[in-house]
């Protein structure tokens, strides 16, 4: 079956002679290149206020796509060519944390702290309370002692990691440094801040692979504690994950450094801060006045700063002029006395002076009874009149 119009032009078509008249202004006044022209509605608009033409937005549109004049192409934002993997294992390590209901409301809420080799996706990971200095110490120690010492670790920018630098250290040309930073620092790791999660998807990715395969089996074992989870993550989970999900390197060599000795990661994975000595050696931290013992010295100290070194079970150690010195806590230390709340709405005190007061008295009668001297004009010399 067929329409009788079949084939014929429409009655309510718009004439070839306007049509062609309207292409060649789109073409003179509004085309261009794909960010020059205009596009159909907007060209329909200035064709009515310009010109005096109204054609509807979606007739010029057909027009326009078929003399080529407009294409259906939106405007992408520019692709990403996806970053290859480095060769060597240990060149580059992804660390994150991933806060999730990992226990399913069967335990506390938590934070897993996950690092991912970049050229061979080995995973090691750890589920803590907060992504805070001590939580990124303590998985980089379990990789360290499974692997060894990375050259890299690449990480967002949380101020566990990498902080921008304070107006005086711009202006002293310093470079910022964390806790976690220093602790770096002294194994030799750079630490290479992410602009963007996508540029670390790797890691991005095996958060989802946790979430997903990590909370079923918590549940189906009936793990609902941080230390149990980190037993079984050390003793089964990590082992299944890396043996289903890890490819070998693309260079046989592996770039992870020695592993240092436990003293001596016990030297690096702590807390320095600079504290000030007054002239009696004594030094505040924390609340606490330290009362440092020189030895045979009965002098003041010629460094007006000590090391104090704090580690993850409070311990801690003071070091002057790059040696360890003995300290006592001094007794009797004053505690702040507890602030006291104020009202919010203090209580109108009445100010008013008293009847006797001088700001109530006139001037003249306030005028000492004492002459005052008068200069005369003519002879030039003073004489005493009388108030």
């Amino acid at each position: 079956m067929q329409h009788g119009n079949a084939g014929k032009v429409a009655n309510r078509s718009k004439p070839v002679k306007l049509r062609r008249k309207v292409v060649e202004l789109i073409k003179k006044r509004y085309g261009g290149s794909e960010e020059q022209r205009f596009g159909p509605t907007l060209a329909a608009e200035q064709l009515a206020e310009e010109d005096g033409i109204e054609i509807d937005h979606e007739t010029l549109r057909r027009w326009m796509l078929r003399e080529g004049l407009w294409s259906r192409q939106r405007k992408r934002k520019p692709s990403r060519k996806r970053r290859e993997r480095k060769a060597p294992f240990g060149e580059l390590v992804q660390m994150d944390g991933s806060f999730h209901d990992w226990l399913e409301g069967g335990g506390p809420a938590g934070c897993l702290m996950n690092m991912v080799d970049d050229a061979t996706g080995i995973t090691q990971a750890r589920l803590g309370k907060e992504e805070t200095i001590w939580a990124a110490a303590a998985v980089l120690q379990s990789w360290i002692g499974k692997y060894g010492v990375p050259r890299a670790l690449y990480t967002d920018w949380k101020n566990v990691y990498k902080r921008a630098a304070t107006p005086a250290e711009q202006l002293r040309g310093e470079v910022p440094i964390t806790q976690f930073g220093r602790m770096c620092q002294k194994l030799g790791i750079a630490i290479v801040a992410a602009s963007s999660p996508q540029a670390k998807g790797r890691v991005e990715r095996n958060h989802g692979t946790h979430q997903d395969r990590l909370v079923k089996t918590l549940r189906r074992k009936k793990i609902a504690s941080y230390e149990a989870v980190n037993q079984y993550l050390e003793t089964q989970y990590l082992d299944e994950h890396k043996r289903r999900f890890a490819q070998p390197a693309s260079a046989d060599q592996d770039d992870h450094g020695k592993a240092p000795s436990v003293r001596a990661l016990r030297q690096v994975f702590r807390l320095e801060t600079e504290r000030s000595i007054g002239n009696d050696w004594v030094i505040e931290h924390h609340g606490r006045s330290l009362q440092l013992k020189p030895g045979r010295r009965r002098y003041g100290p010629t460094q007006n700063k000590a090391l104090a070194c704090e580690g993850e079970d409070k311990t801690l150690e003071v070091h002057y002029r790059g040696a360890r010195i003995a300290y006592e806590e001094c007794r009797g230390n004053r505690q702040k006395p507890p602030a006291v709340l104020r009202p919010a709405v203090q209580p109108i005190v009445s100010r008013k002076a008293k009847k006797n007061h001088p700001w109530r008295q006139i001037y003249q009668g306030m005028r000492p009874n004492h002459p005052h001297p008068v200069i005369s004009p003519l002879v030039g010399m003073c004489t005493y009149a009388s108030p």
